[in-house]
């Protein structure tokens, strides 16, 4: 699903299901050592599948450990990024002097819980979804706005090291599978970010590639 939405520099693995051979290097382990199983399964499968990414990048396999505010720390010359939620895992990986940086996001395709939107959605925002709802109701427009939201962000903070809240992005959607971000943060490298979207499967997912600055 997630390869359909980014272009060909990028490599994407996905999986929807938890293969009983993912297995972790020990400083990995040591990160979730502590975790509930669910997380345990979350975090494994999303490297498994980048390790996967890696080596079709003629990479070997290395840990990834997660780094400042849980960014994952890639090999040098790599940028990517990694996604998980109910049913779904995936990791996205380029080559840096291809891309600056990479971020997806993948979300069960439903409503968000009562209260979100208020929460990540900007005031102009809301007029936006209404009208999207109207045209195309089959998409849980407020999803995919938390879905991008977040892609935005891990597309950002690997470049600015910063970080970027949901009111800081204001985001307009295409139902043909566009969007873009315009960035309200202060010394943002990026005026605006563009996206691709898609829903298939019972999940919606948002990601981002951009070129070298």
């Amino acid at each position: 699903m997630i390869e359909r939405i980014l272009p060909a520099a990028v490599i994407a693995v996905e999986a929807y299901e938890d293969p009983p051979d993912a297995a972790l290097f020990p400083e990995e382990e040591q990160v979730i050592a502590k975790s509930v199983e669910k997380r345990r399964r979350e975090f494994t499968t999303a490297r498994h599948c980048a390790r996967q990414a890696l080596a079709r990048l003629g990479l070997p396999p290395a840990p990834i450990l997660p780094g400042e505010r849980g960014a994952p720390g890639w090999p040098d010359g790599v940028v990517g990024s990694m996604t998980h939620c109910d049913g779904y895992r995936a990791a996205a990986v380029a080559r840096s002097r291809e891309l600056a940086s990479v971020g997806i996001d993948a979300e069960p395709h439903a409503p968000l819980p009562g209260g979100v939107l208020d929460a990540i959605a900007r005031e102009e925002e809301l007029p936006h979804l209404d009208e999207l709802r109207r045209a195309s109701p089959g998409v849980h427009w407020d999803r995919l706005l938390f879905c991008a939201k977040e892609a935005v962000y891990k597309t950002w903070f690997p470049v600015t090291h910063r970080w970027l809240g949901f009111e800081d992005a204001t985001l307009t959607f295409d139902p043909g599978g566009t969007f873009r971000a315009r960035l309200l943060a202060r010394d943002t490298p990026f005026a605006a970010l563009d996206g691709r979207w898609t829903a298939d499967g019972g999940l919606i997912a948002a990601a981002i590639a951009v070129k070298p600055l």
